[in-house]
Parts: C-alpha cells; structure tokens; sequence
C-alpha cells in the first residue's frame, strides 16, 4: 500500500469516527490552524521568500491576511451554516417536516497551487475543516518551502489523521488521484485540471476546478488612462504576474498605445523604482523552466518597456510588448509572468469580437467612463 493511499485510509477511518462532525471540534481545528499561522509566521514568510522572493509586506498582504479573515469568518457564522434551513413544500412533501440539513461531504483532497502557496491551499482547508470533512492536503512540490513549512508544523497543530499533508510531484499526485474522494479541490492550470477531472470521473467525484486564463483589459479611449495604466500595472506586475487573475494582455486603440506606454512605465519607476532588480517588492519567476518559457514567448514581439532578465536570479523585468499580433507567441497561452502585450483594436466592437473568438477568461477588465461599453 502506498503512503498516499494509507494516508487517504487513515483519513476515512478518521472521519467515520464521527469526531469532525461535532461543531466544538471544528472550532477548535479552526482556532489551531488559527494559531499555526500566528506561532509560524517566521517559517512561512521564509519559506514563501525562497520560493518566490516574497517581501515580508506582501507575505501578510497576499499570503496570510486573506487566510486569517476566512478562518474568523468561518468561527463567527459555523453554528449558522450547519444549522437546519427551513425549505417551502411542494405538493408532493404537504405532509411531511422539511427542511435542509448541511452534512460533511467525507473525504475531500484539496491540490494546491505554487504562485500563493500558503493562501490557495490553506484556504480551501479552512471550507473543508469547517464543513466537517476531513481533508488530505496536497501543497505544489514547485514551491518546495513552503510545502516542507506545511508537512512540518502542520501536524502539530491540527488532527493529524484527519487533515494529513501528502508531498511530492506528479508521481505522488497520481498516486491519490486513484484514490476515492467525497471531493476534489484543485487551483493550476487547465491542462493539469483536466487530468484531474478525467481521474476523478471514475469514482464520479465532484470537483472544484479553480484555473487561469488569459485575462484580457480593454481601455476605452475616453477613459482616465492615469487611473487605469496604475491599476492595471499593479495588478500586473504584482507577485512578478504570476497570478490568475492578473491582466494578461491590454486591448486598446492605437491612437492611445503610446500614453498606454509611457503611463505603465511611469508606475512600474513609482512601484519597484528604477531598478527593479534590486527593489524588495519585487518578485522572481518560481523556477528556471517558468523563466525560459517565459523568455520564450516574447519572441517576436517589439519590446516598449524593459525585458531586462537574469537567468541564474529567475529574474524578468516588469515588461511592456507594443503592437502585438493576435497570432503572436505571447498571445498564444496564458503568460503567467511580467509580460503585458498590447494589442491594438479599432473599436469596442473589435475587442469584444477579439475576446469572443478565445477561451473564457477568469477575469475581464474594462476601463471607459461610457456606462454602455462597461455593460455592454
């Protein structure tokens, strides 16, 4: 038996003691995970530094503080959730006491992701200690500190049979995708989330599939570009772009490209100064394959802002790439990285038409003063 499946049983005989069931030991599990975060915040912020250069500031900003305020918010509304919700009859229960009754699921896995490491694996936890389930965790192998920050302390503070870590790469991923789950929670990318869902149609497990995509901003010609380029260039340039719901490419008309340009320059001096590089809030591509991809996708592509890199550092400047192509390498896959195309479009008609040929996106940015472009 393999030390993934073992920890799958473990957490099934677990739960069917019943004990996850009882609100007073879910509070508890919340209020130790509470405490983990507190006692540890010098492992876990040295841990997220080696993996992505994460300043302390941003740590607490994009790591922990989310965490923590669903971890309060589950603590202030749980005897609410769990409690039985009045439904209204049908004709078919007129005789009968109804009402809905919200019970654990069982077992549920949940498959981290490495850009925030700590907030989209800890944070599913919160849902699935709260709801009663027990819960094999499963941190990303790429960002290896803070999963060996996880598989450490973790269990010290938590119902080591009910919420078990599992590390590893894909070998030990595959390994409990073969196993049963009441369900399944993964954050990545599509191509990994179908893998996912193929495995668990065979025990026909539910799953939450968080992914990317590639965000698009359109920028209205008659908007406040001061306002939008800032924005914009944070949410961009933010955890060095590798974020699923950042920006990943500007539509605009080409009569504003180049205020475009110099106004996210302008942001990218004000934010990380003018030498990135050495700035503490700014980040590094998680390892050496994200950066040559990366590398990778701007060719072809005229470079407007920066793209000064280090290889041996994973270092990518905050990136502008001008008139570039639909068929471009970089519009080709989500970026996941400091780089932000612009691709010029001649009407809010063309963009929209431009968005609708591509996959969903997670995210659409639209920055106009005209109501009936944002809500078009």
């Amino acid at each position: 038996m393999s030390r993934e499946q073992k920890a799958v049983e473990r957490a099934r005989k677990a739960f069917f003691t019943g004990r996850s069931k009882s609100l007073e030991y879910r509070i508890s599990q919340l209020k130790n995970l509470q405490r983990f975060m507190q006692e540890r915040q010098k492992e876990i912020a040295e841990a997220l530094k080696k993996d992505l250069k994460r300043s302390e500031f941003g740590t607490s900003l994009y790591e922990t503080l989310g965490v923590e305020s669903e971890i309060n918010l589950a603590l202030k509304k749980l005897k609410e959730w769990a409690a039985p919700r009045p439904v209204n009859k049908s004709l078919m229960t007129i005789s009968d006491q109804v009402y809905i009754q919200p019970e654990p699921l069982g077992v549920v896995l949940i498959i981290g992701a490495w850009n925030y490491p700590w907030a989209v694996t800890v944070g599913p936890l919160v849902g699935a200690i709260a709801a009663g389930n027990a819960a094999v965790i499963k941190p990303s192998e790429v960002s290896a500190h803070t999963s060996k920050v996880m598989e450490e302390f973790l269990p010290l503070y938590l119902d080591k049979e009910l919420y078990p870590v599992v590390t590893g790469g894909v070998k030990e991923t595959q390994e409990l995708l073969k196993q049963r789950f009441d369900h399944i929670f993964y954050t990545g990318n599509g191509m990994v989330g179908k893998i996912i869902m193929e495995a668990a149609a065979k025990h026909l497990t539910p799953t939450t599939l968080e992914l990317g995509g590639k965000s698009p901003c359109y920028i209205d010609k008659d908007c406040d570009l001061t306002i939008a380029c800032r924005r914009i260039a944070w949410g961009k340039y933010s955890n060095c772009g590798q974020t699923c719901i950042a920006p990943d490419y500007i539509l605009c008309d080409p009569s504003i490209q180049d205020r475009v340009i110099e106004e996210i320059k302008k942001n990218i001096k004000e934010f990380y100064t003018e030498n990135p590089q050495k700035c503490p809030d700014y980040g590094r591509i998680i390892n050496q394959r994200h950066f040559k991809r990366l590398m990778s996708l701007m060719e072809g592509s005229s470079i407007a802002v920066s793209g000064e890199h280090n290889e041996a550092e994973c270092y990518i400047a905050p990136t502008v790439l001008r008139d570039v192509k639909p068929d471009a390498k970089v519009m080709q896959e989500e970026i996941f990285g400091p780089l932000l195309p612009i691709v010029t479009v001649n009407s809010v008609d063309e963009a929209i038409k431009f968005i609708n040929q591509r996959d969903k996106p997670l995210a659409l940015y639209i920055f106009s003063s005209d109501k009936k472009v944002t809500l078009t």
